[in-house]
């Protein structure tokens, strides 16, 4: 059965050098295989939701969003992080499409579970699938920082598939979860999704976190 499997290489020495007001380094000394130690340095991260929207239309609602690092406007799908110890997933992806998107939805299923770079970060992502789509209620969230340029759009998933495929679209957790879907739809369907509570080993919570 193919199967990621947990291990754990013995460390010999660990040091954070850095810690910023979210993610830090760590940096490790490994034993490897042939008994020889190497450094390792990698991001911290408390993991991150992101959802994907999909209207009846089979439409998926986008975000638009500046990222300094990368220097580029992208077009993704409503995320944020798991800043909250223990909180449940659910509940803030719930929230990640309120605030951004001002939207709510009435069914949620798991769509994929990933690293986002295994090689230098610990960051787990889980993507959500939202479908029933409606207008949130209540006041709109204050935005700030990149987020008050923030800009919407419903586009088909067909479409969506194919700007991955072509190169004009980059952010991870949208071409993954894009590709996922289109997965899903041909072949078990998404009755066969997870459920939205579903055990997430890489970042643990209870039922009612947060």
């Amino acid at each position: 059965m193919i199967k990621d499997i947990a291990e754990e290489f013995a460390v010999r020495s660990s040091s954070q050098p850095f810690q910023g007001k979210i993610t830090g380094v760590r940096s490790d000394e490994v034993r490897m295989p042939d008994g020889s130690y190497a450094r390792r340095d990698y991001q911290t991260h408390p993991g991150s939701v992101a959802v994907l929207a999909l209207d009846d239309q089979q439409r998926v609602l986008l975000v638009r969003q500046y990222r300094h690092p990368v220097r580029q406007r992208l077009w993704e799908l409503p995320a944020g992080l798991l800043d909250v110890p223990g909180e449940n997933p659910l509940h803030a992806a719930q929230r990640e499409l309120f605030e951004e998107a001002y939207c709510k939805a009435g069914d949620w299923r798991v769509l994929v579970d990933i690293y986002t770079s295994p090689g230098g970060s610990d960051e787990a992502l889980r993507i959500f699938l939202a479908t029933g789509l409606s207008e949130a209620e209540g006041e709109k969230f204050d935005a700030h920082g990149e987020e008050l340029e923030i800009e919407t759009a419903r586009v088909p998933l067909t479409e969506l598939a194919e700007l991955a495929l072509a190169g004009e679209l980059h952010n991870p957790t949208l071409v993954t979860g894009t590709l996922a879907l289109r997965a899903a739809l041909s072949g078990g369907g998404l009755g066969a999704l997870r459920p939205a509570d579903a055990p997430w080993p890489a970042r643990p919570f209870t039922a009612g976190g947060a």
